[in-house]
């Protein structure tokens, strides 16, 4: 506020007396300076009604055009105001904003929101205000010259008198408030000059609490639309397990096949727009295409067809889900993929139908209008369901197929008591045999043929009745325990099959004899067995069991003269409330036998919370790799093969790389077995060799070649030769330029296939070298049996090298070199990361080799660089 000035004591005593003296100047001078306070109180007022009103303004919830035109008035009472602007300044990016701009002469008005970068506004009396830091009063050409401004018409008209000061804040300045007129009638004074200073300084503090309630609404704002947004996420999760459940309550309950498929069609419906909707299943030989359910607003009937080349057959070929919009269709059309059957769809998203572990159908939505388009999230939606469904579609057939059974058999026993009816002698007898049928039908539904055990039916089924009275008495546990032997397959495949059966009834017996009455011993299928122990009190009941199973079946076998061992892993699973389904519970203990098998077999493992988060992991790894072949995540890294004597460039080794977008850069070993155990690794592959044949190109100058690395699954494929050919013919790749690598074991499985494969690709000019030499059985049948190249010795035996040694790994390696040499063979030496290591395979006669010595697997881009190949 304005300071003004009050009457003192002194002043007050002494009016009296001057005027009572009667001296007419002393009273003059008195009434001068009474109208003179008078006249400050009045403009000391009117700034505090001034201020009070730029605080109500900047706090009340007028829009900002509001906020500046009340500034503006405000401004207008205090002074002459017709052409006001006000400025905010940022230091940081040395930009300013006209947030609000009033002038009778200038037609050019600025974006309040525009910022304006300092660099583009060199002669601006404004900027140079700012950066002076302090109020400025003149006409506009002294102004200029006052602070070193050359004159710019694009940035307005001269004024007759102008008055800037800048908006301070603890010493740093954030803007100008700047008055101006073109009237040589109204000009500015000092007072004005202190009067805006004041009120600038009122106008930054409203506009930065005015900011910071934006900001803070902002904020809110953001963190409501998070928090709905995970309202949402969990009002989805909750419909999609209502989803979930509905199906698999529906899979029990419907009277029909056709009516569970309505309900799952309703139940969907309910998730996403499934208005087109049809599922699609693979006839039991496979040639044709059957349409059990379909509801469609344009095709109203599908017939059954021969299988040909339609979206449908395409997923199924692939067993991937497939999106596509009309574009993509086309395309999948152009590139002969594809050929469209009925209506075309705008969008199509289609899933795979897996039941019992292969793709035997389809589920699909369409939609005919741009009004809904499906998106990958309504993609991972369906997939999920699909799963669901095809879980209760297992169920279910197998709830029919027992039916039938059941309704053939009543059939059969009903036509055959009625021709008994005329012979009553017979009639006991008759009786007699359909209990003995019926009786003998229903074990042989619910047991296994060949140990007598109960089957998985039956087994599903008793867990079921433990797993509900275990929910209505807690205190009613039960176990179960997953049983499998180990090394049977070794059995099998060295006495034949016969024996192997024989092996398995005795096991079954002597599981038998390791339980007691109430518990059940049941056979999965294969060398699998399960165990279910019924009223046990702790963890230990079932680990005594296991205990007791393992060390039965370590007894040697005695059987058809033979001798045979055999072992076993368990895996245990104790009942616990978070259990909702007996195949929940046989999922668990199948999880603890893989991991008792990988602790080293013969032993037991109890399901808990670690396992249970390996699961969940490798579930997540599961379908991040489903991911990254989408997304084309996994490159080449490539890594040198040189000469030992002079580090000369001959080659470079493709090694797969995963570029994980969370985990960064991912070696093959934390993710090659689940990409092989779950069919991922094949297309993997196939990324990899395209992505390095359009590498080739750049690599191959200097006549350097490419090795892949090849799986057996490849070489076992009757046109992986004709499919890898065509690729390197579509890269221009010589086939000079690239090699194959295989290892030992890739060539015992089906060895004249993997042969015939190999003389193919070595006729074509595609040379196979062996990898890990010496790791396996290091026959040397196939050395000359099969189109070999050469051979790469395992880093394993290179690492063991020492300086002066004649025996170990020294005379493995020379045997190698000398055995390679009289079958001319090509040997290159891996793992090479030390310089003794490559002296001593120069001393030993080998030229070429690999190894961290030389250069880690890097990107093309860095091979290139290094090696400077990027301008050759």
């Amino acid at each position: 506020m304005m300071p003004h000035r009050t009457l003192s004591s002194s002043d007050a005593q002494n009016t009296p007396v001057r005027l009572r003296a009667g001296d007419p100047a002393a009273l003059a001078a008195e009434v001068e300076r009474l109208r003179v306070d008078v006249e400050r109180l009045g403009r000391a007022e009117k700034l505090q009604r001034a201020l009070f009103a730029i605080s109500d303004l900047a706090s009340s919830g007028e829009d900002t055009a509001t906020v500046m035109k009340g500034l503006h008035e405000i401004v207008g009472r205090l002074m002459y105001a017709e052409n006001f602007y006000i400025v905010r300044y940022s230091p940081d990016r040395d930009t300013m904003r006209f947030i609000y701009f009033a002038d009778s002469q200038d037609p050019v008005k600025p974006d309040p929101d525009e910022e304006l970068p300092a660099s583009e506004m060199g002669n601006s009396l404004t900027l140079a205000l700012i950066r002076l830091g302090r109020p400025v009063l003149g006409p506009s050409t002294e102004v200029r010259r006052e602070l070193g401004v050359s004159r710019d018409e694009a940035l307005g008209p001269d004024s007759e008198d102008w008055l800037g000061v800048p908006m301070v804040d603890e010493g740093v300045v954030r803007g100008a408030v700047v008055v101006q007129s073109y009237d040589p009638q109204s000009r500015y004074s000092e007072d004005d000059r202190a009067l805006l200073s004041y009120v600038a300084q009122h106008i930054l503090t409203a506009l930065a609490r005015r900011d910071a309630k934006a900001e803070l609404e902002q904020r809110v704002e953001e963190r409501t639309r998070e928090l709905r947004l995970q309202v949402i996420e969990r009002e989805r999760s909750e419909k999609l397990q209502a989803a979930l459940f509905r199906i698999a309550e529906q899979a029990g309950r419907s009277e029909s096949i056709e009516v569970f498929y309505a309900e799952v069609h309703g139940i969907v419906s309910d998730l996403l727009d499934a208005r087109n909707f049809f599922i699609a299943l693979l006839t039991p030989d496979g040639q044709e295409l059957d349409f059990p359910y379909s509801v469609d607003e344009r095709d109203q009937a599908r017939p059954r067809r021969r299988l040909a080349k339609g979206l449908t057959e395409f997923v199924l070929a692939t067993g991937e889900p497939l999106l596509a919009d009309r574009d993509g269709i086309h395309n999948l059309v152009a590139e002969g993929k594809v050929q469209s059957f009925g209506t075309p769809s705008v969008c199509w998203l289609g899933v795979p139908l897996q039941i019992e572990g292969r793709v035997a159908g389809v589920i699909a939505v369409q939609s005919y209008t741009p009004d809904y388009l499906y998106t990958r999230r309504d993609q991972e939606l369906l997939s999920f369901v699909s799963f669901h469904i095809a879980q209760a579609l297992e169920r279910r057939q197998a709830h029919e197929s027992l039916r039938e059974a059941y309704a053939e058999l009543e059939q059969r026993v009903a036509a055959r008591t009625s021709e008994l009816a005329d012979a009553n002698r017979e009639l006991l007898d008759q009786i007699s045999v359909r209990e003995r049928m019926e009786h003998k039908l229903k074990h042989e539904a619910m047991h296994d043929t060949l140990t007598g055990l109960p089957n998985r039916s039956h087994l599903l089924g008793r867990m079921g009745m433990a797993l509900s009275r275990y929910r209505y008495d807690p205190t009613q546990l039960f176990a179960v325990l997953f049983l499998d032997l180990d090394r049977f397959k070794v059995v099998n495949d060295s006495v034949g099959h016969l024996v192997g059966d024989e092996l398995l009834k005795e096991a079954a017996r002597r599981i038998g004899r390791c339980v007691r009455d109430p518990d059940m011993v049941a056979r999965l299928g294969g060398d699998e067995f399960a165990i279910v122990l019924d009223f046990i009190h702790t963890a230990e009941d079932a680990v005594a069991v296991a205990e007791r199973v393992i060390a039965s079946l370590a007894e040697p076998m005695r059987i058809a003269g033979k001798e045979l061992y055999t072992s076993a892993s368990i895996g245990i699973a104790l009942v616990d409330g978070r259990y909702r389904s007996p195949e929940e519970l046989l999922r668990d203990a199948d999880v603890a036998m893989y991991r008792a098998k990988a602790t080293g077999r013969q032993r037991y493992a109890l399901f808990d919370e670690h396992l249970h988060e390996a699961a969940l992991k490798l579930l997540e790894l599961e379908g991040d790799l489903r991911r990254a072949l989408q997304r084309q995540e996994f490159v080449p890294h490539y890594q040198p093969i040189l000469t030992l004597a002079d580090g000369h460039l001959v080659g470079f080794e493709a090694l797969m790389r995963w570029h994980h977008p969370v985990r960064g850069l991912c070696a093959p070993g934390e993710f090659m077995g689940t990409a092989e155990e779950t069919g991922a690794l094949e297309q993997m592959d196939w990324q990899i060799y395209d992505l390095v044949c359009g590498d080739i190109a750049r690599l191959a100058s200097g006549r350097a070649y490419t090795t892949l690395n090849v799986s057996p699954r490849h070489l076992r494929a009757p046109d992986f030769d004709q499919r890898l050919l065509e690729l390197m013919g579509r890269h221009g790749v010589k086939p000079a330029n690239l090699r194959l690598e295989v290892t030992e074991g890739a060539l015992l499985e089906q060895p004249e296939v993997v042969q015939a494969c190999l003389a193919r690709l070595r006729e074509a000019g595609v040379l196979t070298l062996l990898d890990d030499f010496g790791t396996g059985y290091s026959s040397l049948s196939y050395l000359h049996r099969f189109p070999l190249h050469g051979l790469k010795i395992d880093r394993s035996f290179v690492a063991e090298l020492r300086s002066g040694e004649s025996g170990g790994s020294t005379a493995i390696v020379r045997a190698i070199r000398l055995l390679a040499d009289s079958l001319g063979l090509e040997v290159i030496a891996e793992g090479i990361e030390a310089e003794e290591q490559r002296y001593q395979l120069r001393l030993l006669g080998l030229s070429l080799g690999q190894g961290y010595l030389f250069s880690k697997p890097a990107s093309a881009g860095e091979i290139l660089e290094r090696y400077g190949l990027a301008s050759a």
